[in-house]
């Protein structure tokens, strides 16, 4: 199969892993990587926000941002719109928490992990107090999934039905979940 016949979707929960296994995967693979999260910092960045930080979502203004989202479904509708032009063309790795149910063809992987390891590595990752982490955590899951209902009609987090693999990561270190998810990758595009 030809690199460009190659679509993956990777899909989760914030501090699901699926940024981390979408990288590796596409520098492995010598596909396109985008980013549901990178693509929104740039619609963020065109609005007045400065999404600079590598953690920009934990933030003060990262909430915002997703307000302004609940408010302005545009902003959701365009970066999905992007991003399945992007699958369309082929040849790329897409991390997004939506488009596995937006777009019809290509390997659909959902991570998921415990909250507790979620809160965990969203700590470590942005410097937040444990405890923090886990608030900011929670509402970001609940706010997300709310925006994708009542964008898409979609329950993410709960409707698993368009993934291949689904795949918990709570006790897999990173290589693990690479490796599994790389050889579906394999069996999928012999």
């Amino acid at each position: 199969m030809a690199r460009r016949d190659i679509v993956v979707l990777v899909s989760g929960l914030a501090a699901s892993g699926k940024s981390t296994i979408s990288r590796r995967l596409a520098e492995e693979l010598g596909l396109q990587l985008y980013s549901g999260g990178e693509v929104l910092k740039t619609i963020a960045a065109a609005r007045g926000f400065r999404p600079t930080q590598t953690r920009w979502w934990e933030t003060s203004e990262g909430m915002a941002f997703l307000s302004l989202r609940e408010r302005d479904l545009s902003i959701d509708r365009s970066c999905d719109e992007w991003l399945l032009s992007r699958a369309r063309e082929g040849g790329v790795v897409i991390d997004s928490w939506v488009l596995p149910w937006l777009y019809d063809d290509g390997l659909k992987i959902w991570l998921k992990a415990s909250k507790s390891v979620r809160a965990e590595r969203l700590s470590r990752r942005s410097g937040l107090p444990l405890n923090e982490a886990v608030r900011v955590l929670e509402e970001r899951d609940r706010r997300n999934i709310e925006l994708y209902a009542r964008l898409y009609g979609i329950r993410v987090g709960s409707d698993y039905e368009p993934f291949h693999l689904i795949l918990d990561t709570t006790t897999l270190s990173s290589n693990s979940v690479y490796s599994v998810v790389l050889a579906a990758v394999r069996s999928f595009y012999p």
